[in-house]
């Protein structure tokens, strides 16, 4: 089912891009962010970086989401350090890949401070994510390799592909520890930490693997950009099946769970964030804001609010799924490249991978 989007607020959001001469100038800039739907009542923001547990709200299925107040902030990293994926380290600070410079990077929201752990000559890493472990798993494109960096020793951990070159995408871990993840060049594969057994298999349909998510209950799903499809993976059998959107031809890229087990997907061909519901086998699509959409990472927050990137509108988006409202967070200055998004209650990051900067909205 597809139905007609709304548009609920646009906002400029300002970011005032410094140049980046080291990696100890902290914070660039922050902006307040405001957006609400005219139905919605209004509520109050925290602008602090850790909300405490009695300002997070539980996740809900069933109530709108209401008017969103927010404070953005940018943190610059290294010149030519091209981050491409974030993820939230346990210790409060964030995980980025720096794919440009053959590294993994963490920032200190606090001071802006970052440091660079190199992975080895010839890496390109993709995505990042924290492990049951806490330490930062990586999908690395140049090394052809899983790659896992201690959070607290930095130590470098390389877990070479068999085989052909499979283009390293993105990675999730189910629900019995193992970790997942997508090559592009037409494979996804799967990584035991306990034992080091790695296994890589042939995607159904050949090339396009790309983004991939565990559900709340354990269960994995990747999409197909080039294969347009997305796929869920039998943990018992290692088999992938596809699942067809009902749009032709939408591009699948990215794909995430919200707390009821539905698989978002963001669609880069057709400018659609569209929604399965394993349970039931249906599907629903919005298009998102804006004349050309291009919807490229998708996340979902402690909240079941849907966020995206438009490429095309330079813009962050977030989605009510009860509303069926949108509001855009429109960066101003040059074209972020914001990639895959992912954040930590009250808090929604995003690398601007042409700017090198890392952007959060706290809510």
């Amino acid at each position: 089912m597809t139905r007609t989007a709304r548009l609920a607020g646009m906002v400029s959001l300002t970011l005032l891009l410094a140049a980046c001469t080291g990696n100890d100038e902290g914070p660039v800039a922050t902006a307040t962010v405001e957006g609400s739907p005219s139905a919605a009542a209004t509520s109050s923001a925290s602008a602090t970086a850790e909300p405490t547990p009695e300002a997070t709200p539980e996740p809900t299925a069933t109530a709108p989401l209401g008017p969103f107040e927010g404070v953005a902030q940018s943190y610059p990293v290294p010149p030519g350090s091209g981050p491409h994926d974030v993820a939230p380290a346990v210790n409060g600070g964030v995980w980025y890949t720096a794919q440009r410079a053959g590294a993994l990077g963490h920032l200190g929201p606090v001071t802006g401070d970052t440091r660079h752990i190199p992975l080895g000559a010839g890496s390109a890493p993709h995505g990042v994510i924290v492990g049951p472990d806490g330490a930062a798993w990586v999908t690395d494109s140049g090394l052809n390799a899983m790659v896992r960096v201690d959070a607290v020793t930095d130590e470098v951990t390389v877990y070479p592909l068999p085989g052909p070159r499979a283009n390293l995408n993105t990675a999730a871990f189910d629900g019995r520890g193992r970790i997942w993840f997508t090559g592009q060049a037409g494979y996804y594969g799967r990584l035991d930490p306990a034992t080091g057994d790695l296994a890589v298999f042939d995607a159904p349909r050949g090339r396009g693997p790309y983004g991939i998510a565990a559900t709340p209950g354990g269960e994995i799903y990747y999409a197909s950009l080039a294969g347009n499809h997305i796929a869920h993976i039998n943990l018992d059998t290692d088999e992938a099946t596809v699942i067809e959107p009902p749009t032709a031809g939408q591009g699948a890229r990215r794909v995430w769970s919200d707390s009821q087990g539905n698989i978002w997907v963001s669609e880069w061909n057709s400018g659609q964030v569209s929604r399965y519901t394993p349970s039931s086998g249906a599907w629903a699509a919005w298009r998102l804001p804006g004349e050309s959409p291009q919807a490229y990472s998708v996340y979902v927050d402690e909240r079941d609010a849907v966020w995206l990137t438009d490429f095309r509108a330079n813009a962050v988006v977030r989605f009510d799924p009860v509303t069926e409202e949108f509001v855009s967070f429109l960066n101003a200055g040059t074209p972020g490249n914001v990639r895959q998004m992912l954040g930590r209650p009250g808090e929604v990051w995003a690398p601007e991978s042409a700017n090198d900067l890392l952007t959060v909205i706290r809510y």
